[in-house]
């Protein structure tokens, strides 16, 4: 005795539901490598940062996922509420899920902001100097936020957060 089956004809409504989520699930994974990857201007000031890194005998950096959403997050609060200070560096790279076992912070904000002009700002502080050059820092996130900060438009809030021994 031969039996076969066959398979119930699906409703086109079903069909364009089907349709759409298979779109979605292609989309989906596509917008949250977007989340991963840095923008133009936080690509720059890594590269203008890995630059000098190298040019003193240290590793170059490389993005960390859960310091890049801390450093992001703390540009956009800062932005947003309009406030420039470093708070608990630690805490919001572990509340990502970051791992140390030391953190360390650089900030930055100005109008016509440019990887170069922040870099040489760190450079010449001691204690920025200090964070960036650190031999055992080799994770980074950057969040870079542009808008009008305390009363400046046009202008550009920095984090760089660091992560390492």
């Amino acid at each position: 005795m031969k039996t076969t089956s066959k398979l119930p004809r699906m409703p086109i409504k079903k069909k364009i539901l089907l349709a759409f989520l298979a779109s979605f699930a292609l989309v989906g994974p596509a917008a949250g490598a977007q989340a991963r990857t840095l923008s133009g201007p936080e690509a720059s000031l890594l590269q203008t940062m890995n630059s000098v890194r190298t040019s003193h005998g240290l590793a170059p950096l490389r993005v960390d996922i859960r310091l890049l959403r801390a450093a992001r997050g703390h540009s956009e609060d800062m932005m947003n509420r309009r406030y420039f200070a470093h708070g608990s560096v630690a805490a919001r790279a572990l509340a990502q899920g970051a791992r140390g076992p030391v953190f360390g912070e650089d900030l930055a904000w100005a109008t016509g902001l440019t990887a170069q002009w922040v870099v040489n700002a760190w450079l010449a502080s001691p204690a920025h100097r200090a964070v960036m050059l650190r031999p055992g820092f080799r994770r980074v996130g950057i969040g870079i936020f542009f808008g009008t900060f305390v009363g400046h438009g046009g202008a550009g809030v920095v984090t760089a957060d660091f992560a390492g021994r």
